[in-house]
């Protein structure tokens, strides 16, 4: 029964809706919650606000469980400019300019990269129906930010999908990036280890807290600047892919990304030329969901990073 009405008996007098709609109607705690958030539970005809709303013998409860009606599909824009770096039956690997919003999303239903990947190829549609995802993320595996340029992968098919799901989830892939930071960091290699979460203070941003998810991240110095003021050349290996991982990271070591508004915590490189952050994500590996066997990209830095490095000395 896709709508359920009943009458409050008196055994749930007193009880919170939540806990009430759960029973009579069988579902998760979190699924009562979703049909509370999009106004599907009602008493005595006014639709309920909260959750913690307690119930009183005698009052109809009614639960709409009607599914959704069917999104419209996402419309292919082939104008969304992108680089392509291979493309086979199983994978398509993908070179992301920054400035490139990777999905829809707040402030962003049109001109992304999913745009772009669905005029060129449609099939992809087929792949979120099939693995059940969503349809705004036709076959992305994993994202970039908006600001971060460089490689991503996206499945062509519902197996390959899976297959690479399964190894971002096992920590098979394998997911490199050059950073430019400020300050010079000691050492020549580490580990960040710290669990990332939402800002309790920003809440469109990340931080490290220990209420967040588990969150690695290694790193290996390349080179090291003086002028205009100190900064660092370094690769970034993700051992796990949090929102804003690297820039949350780096920035809890003392050392932001260069050009990180978001997380600089009010420090900059004099005279950067730059107007996003220092990011790009340069090395790509994993095994190919088609044969099994390991394979690997590379991207070199754009321009605009490149002469961020040209502009720094040592």
């Amino acid at each position: 029964m896709t709508v359920l009405t009943v009458v409050v008996p008196a055994s749930l007098e007193g009880v919170r809706v939540d806990k009430a709609v759960a029973l009579v109607a069988g579902l998760s705690r979190s699924s009562v919650d979703s049909l509370v958030e999009d106004g599907r539970v009602q008493v005595d005809g006014a639709a309920v606000k909260s959750r913690h709303t307690v119930l009183r013998s005698g009052q109809e409860l009614r639960v709409d469980r009607r599914p959704d009606p069917p999104r419209p599909g996402l419309e292919g824009d082939p104008t969304v400019v992108f680089g392509l770096v291979h493309v086979d039956p199983d994978v398509i690997v993908v070179d992301k300019p920054a400035g490139l919003v990777v999905h829809p999303g707040a402030g962003h239903r049109s001109g992304t990269l999913a745009h772009g990947l669905v005029a060129r190829f449609p099939e992809l549609r087929r792949v979120a129906d099939e693995v059940g995802a969503d349809p705004d993320r036709p076959g992305i595996v994993h994202r970039l930010d908006r600001g971060t340029s460089g490689l991503m992968v996206v499945a062509r098919t519902a197996p390959a999908y899976r297959a690479l799901v399964a190894q971002l989830g096992e920590r098979r892939m394998v997911r490199s990036y050059r950073v430019l930071v400020l300050g010079t960091v000691d050492g020549e290699s580490g580990v960040v280890d710290a669990p990332v979460g939402r800002s309790a203070s920003a809440p469109t941003r990340m931080a490290v807290s220990r209420r967040g998810k588990e969150a690695r991240t290694r790193y290996l110095v390349e080179r090291r600047f003086s002028r205009p003021a100190p900064s660092t050349l370094m690769t970034a290996a993700l051992e796990t892919g949090r929102t804003h991982q690297i820039r949350v990271h780096l920035s809890a070591i003392g050392h932001p990304v260069v050009g990180d508004d978001a997380y600089s915590r009010g420090r900059s490189l004099p005279g950067a030329v730059i107007s996003r952050p220092f990011l790009h994500a340069y090395s790509l590996g994993f095994a190919h969901p088609g044969t099994g066997e390991r394979v690997a990209w590379s991207s070199a830095l754009p321009d605009d990073l490149r002469a961020q490095l040209d502009a720094v000395s040592e």
